[in-house]
């Protein structure tokens, strides 16, 4: 955002609270390798010196809105960093509802995505994969209805197709298009070598399990546990929190 941000008091004072509380706000998921994910990013950042709340906007609890009002009926000011890797309406509507019920003790921040430092992840991800740069990549996203989010998921392909040296295009899991199938018969029909997915999903859980039936020869790992999405969460707090 253009200007720091500006807290202020119970009695309309501004003020600079030494530290406010990193409120992570993931998607939530059934998964229990999805959940230690999460959990290993939040443990990750607060080692770093930072105090880290999760919540959550659906599955898991307690969700955004309870923990939210809890920490400021204790007093704390609070910035939430959404765990998720595009805007859309959990960011828009879940997440920015939450906070606006808190003026002046509570602030967002924008999601994870688009940040060159996906791109670079997602690079190893295909490295570690055995990707090869004749091998055609469809970079694979959970999908939005709103397109904002599907412009975003674009902004980080062109981002990786830098970095990659070949061909990288879009697919979605849901509710936007192409859909990750169309994608990859699409990327088949452009190459003599093989497909390769590269899942934009932050950690696994359904999306993930559903992109090995999608036609490709191969599907990375998701982002999982890595340095670049702490260090993500942390510029995110911390612009927003003025440290």
């Amino acid at each position: 955002m253009s200007e720091a941000p500006k807290w202020t008091s119970t009695a309309g004072e501004q003020a600079t609270p030494p530290g406010p509380v990193l409120l992570l706000c993931a998607h939530g998921t059934d998964n229990l390798e999805g959940r230690a994910v999460v959990d290993a990013l939040a443990a990750r950042v607060a080692a770093r010196g930072v105090r880290v709340e999760q919540t959550w906007v659906d599955v898991q609890y307690p969700q955004v809105e309870e923990v939210l009002t809890g920490l400021v009926g204790a007093g704390e000011r609070v910035v939430v960093v959404p765990a998720l890797l595009s805007a859309g309406y959990h960011t828009q509507v879940d997440i920015a509802g939450a906070v606006a019920a808190h003026p002046g003790r509570a602030l967002a921040t924008a999601a994870l995505g688009p940040d060159p430092r996906l791109a670079d992840l997602l690079h190893r991800r295909l490295v570690e994969a055995g990707a090869e740069p004749t091998d055609a990549v469809v970079l694979a996203a959970a999908g939005s209805s709103r397109g904002e989010a599907a412009e975003a998921v674009r902004e980080v392909a062109a981002l990786l197709e830098q970095r990659w040296g070949g061909p990288v295009s879009v697919g979605f899991g849901a509710k936007a298009e192409p859909s990750v199938a169309e994608a990859v018969r699409a990327a088949r029909v452009g190459t003599s070598g093989r497909v390769v997915i590269a899942s934009y999903l932050l950690a696994p859980g359904f999306f993930h399990d559903r992109l090995v039936d999608q036609g490709a020869d191969v599907v990375t790992a998701p982002l999982g546990v890595a340095e670049e999405l702490d260090e993500i969460v942390l510029a995110r707090y911390r612009s927003e929190a003025n440290l």
